[in-house]
């Protein structure tokens, strides 16, 4: 009896080991596995790889550009006078503001007139008298060679008729010089503006005693006048860079004329966004600098250049030929060489040095380094690094026509 009641238990206790195996099993898989059935279970069982970062590429742009030469140039006015007192006088009238612009024949000064216009009506009165003179002097040449046919009068009274009357003449002649000079001095008194231009500040005052004459240190200084359109730019070419600009110049052809175009930007412009023209080189190098005088004419037809301004300028020195041409922002320093992120067919990227040249169009030159083929990476340079996998959208490099 004592051993089925002993039996029993021990059945009992197989049976439920049997059925807790596979469910001990059961549990282990749901805790190791089960897990990917709940709600983001998926991605939280593996990390999924991140996609090649995305960038811009473009080929270089190919284009036409010259060589230049670069100088700093001083803008100087093309007319530049120092406006001084012709006659003597008591100034009365100013016409003008200080710094203002002037036209060609404004008004500027006036010295008091009336001494002026007193000799004038003096020499008039003059002229009269001498009119009277020489007609009295007329009348008696008339009478004296009537009289001589019928032999009254010998020929030495009429010669000294005859040149009484010449003296007559010449007094009348001198008395039209003197009211020339009148009205000249008179026409004098009122100083206007020889052309126009930008004026200075006047150096006297109304009622001060000025002094006129012939020469500046015997005249008074007034103001002073420049003009501004055109205006000139003067700068000095080395002997190196006038033999490379006269090799260009003599290697010209009817199909390709040599250039005198002169490009130039103030200190806070960009690019050259200023145009004139090389109208003079001097004739010879100064042999105590090795520099060449030289100037270009450039409009200013806002007058927004004064004269003394510096200028940044660039000459071409050569004919027109293939470029290639990257942003300025696809550069990137690498010590002392300039390089390039380039995308390879397999979609790695390639770094790659170049070698730079000026900026054309607001583009810089690539003179070596990278072909008309390769894709130039423009956009998204910071998520690139060499050797890395990216993936692309295709991108167009434009040159701003204004630089």
């Amino acid at each position: 009896m004592s051993d089925t009641v002993q039996r029993r238990p021990l059945e009992k206790s197989v049976r439920l080991s049997l059925w807790l195996v596979p469910v001990l099993v059961l549990l282990a898989v749901l805790v190791t596995q089960g897990y990917k059935f709940l709600p983001g279970g998926g991605a939280r069982a593996a990390l999924a790889t991140p996609p090649p970062p995305l960038v811009t590429v473009s080929p270089p742009l190919t284009s036409h550009a010259v060589n230049w030469i670069s100088f700093t140039g001083q803008f100087a006015a093309v007319d530049d006078v120092e406006i001084r007192a012709q006659v003597s006088g008591y100034l009365t009238e100013i016409h003008f503001t200080d710094g203002q612009i002037v036209h060609k024949g404004d008004l500027l000064f006036v010295v008091d007139p009336r001494p002026y216009q007193i000799q004038l009506e003096q020499a008039q009165a003059s002229v009269l008298t001498a009119k009277a003179q020489l007609m009295l002097a007329n009348k008696e040449v008339h009478r004296v060679s009537s009289l001589q046919n019928s032999g009254a009068v010998t020929v030495e009274q009429l010669d000294e008729r005859v040149q009484q009357q010449a003296a007559a003449q010449a007094a009348v002649d001198t008395a039209n010089a003197a009211v020339q000079s009148a009205q000249l001095n008179l026409e004098f008194c009122h100083i206007t503006a020889p052309f126009s231009g930008r004026i200075s500040t006047h150096r006297v005052s109304i009622g001060a005693l000025i002094s006129g004459g012939a020469s500046a240190g015997s005249s008074t200084l007034l103001t002073t006048l420049v003009s501004l359109d055109p205006i000139y730019v003067n700068f000095q070419m080395s002997e190196s860079d006038y033999l490379t600009y006269e090799h260009y110049v003599h290697s010209a052809t009817a199909s390709q004329p040599a250039s005198n175009i002169v490009q130039a930007a103030l200190s806070d412009q960009t690019g050259f966004p200023l145009k004139g023209t090389l109208d003079f080189v001097d004739n010879q190098v100064d042999p105590s600098s090795g520099t060449i005088q030289a100037r270009a004419t450039f409009p200013n037809p806002d007058l927004f250049i004064t004269p003394g301004e510096f200028a940044q300028l660039r000459l071409p020195v050569s004919k027109s030929t293939p470029v290639l041409l990257v942003p300025d922002a696809a550069l990137q320093a690498d010590q002392s060489n300039q390089v390039v992120m380039t995308v390879a067919p397999n979609g790695t990227v390639v770094p790659k040095i170049v070698q730079t040249g000026d900026l054309v169009n607001g583009l810089r030159e690539i003179q070596g380094g990278i072909g008309p083929q390769d894709k130039v990476i423009i956009n998204g340079l910071m998520r690139a690094y060499p050797g890395m996998k990216v993936s692309t959208e295709p991108g167009a490099i434009t040159a701003n026509e204004g630089n």
